[in-house]
């Protein structure tokens, strides 16, 4: 079996996953990922900085500097950056679940993501088999929260949709489940940084 550098956790801990390019990392990056800790029960949530998105037509910044600036901004005991997507090589959330569940059994893995993603879900590979294999925590954005809850993904598991009351126990039930949360969330984004000149955002993922 594959040995992959990752953040440290104890066996039986609830790990939630934000994937993306990071490009550029920023505070609403980590406002998600603290609410993401308190609302959905996690222990620690890990950013899986993306080699690249196939779902856009142009490439990141260097992976070196995403994972430095990823760093920088993160000062959360509970919050990691990981570059095991590009360990993996893998560019796909399928593949990376995959091999992480091979890799950690003993963990709990959540998917993290915004509502912008769960439209656009049915866009991803094997997005199906993402929703089998682990809880998937959805955090709701302004403008996007009708668009996501008659997304295809949403239809399709609407019967494995848990209620806000039960979120905090996400992470402890057997897939297919997920949550969609209505969070306050900051008005930034990588690609309104970038298109700023502030350096240089989500996988597919």
């Amino acid at each position: 079996m594959p040995r992959y550098a990752l953040p440290l956790a104890r066996p039986g801990q609830v790990i939630g996953l934000l994937g993306g390019s990071f490009d550029p990392p920023h505070e609403g990056h980590v406002h998600i990922s603290c609410e993401a800790l308190r609302r959905f029960g996690l222990d620690q949530v890990w950013w899986l900085v993306s080699p690249g998105n196939p779902l856009k037509g142009h490439g990141p910044a260097a992976m070196a500097e995403r994972m430095a600036a990823a760093r920088a901004l993160l000062h959360h005991p509970r919050l990691h950056v990981s570059n095991v997507e590009a360990q993996i090589g893998s560019r796909h959330t399928a593949q990376t679940l995959t091999a992480l569940q091979a890799a950690r059994p003993d963990l709990r893995l959540v998917w993290l993501m915004g509502a912008d993603n769960l439209v656009q879900f049915d866009r991803w590979q094997h997005w199906r088999e993402i929703m089998l294999r682990v809880p998937v925590g959805i955090l709701a954005r302004p403008g996007l929260r009708l668009d996501a809850r008659n997304a295809k993904a949403a239809r399709v598991f609407r019967q494995a949709r848990l209620s806000a009351r039960e979120s905090r126990r996400l992470g402890q039930f057997d897939p297919p489940k997920w949550c969609f949360l209505n969070i306050p969330m900051k008005e930034i984004s990588s690609t309104r940084l970038r298109q700023n000149g502030t350096d240089r955002e989500s996988p597919e993922s």
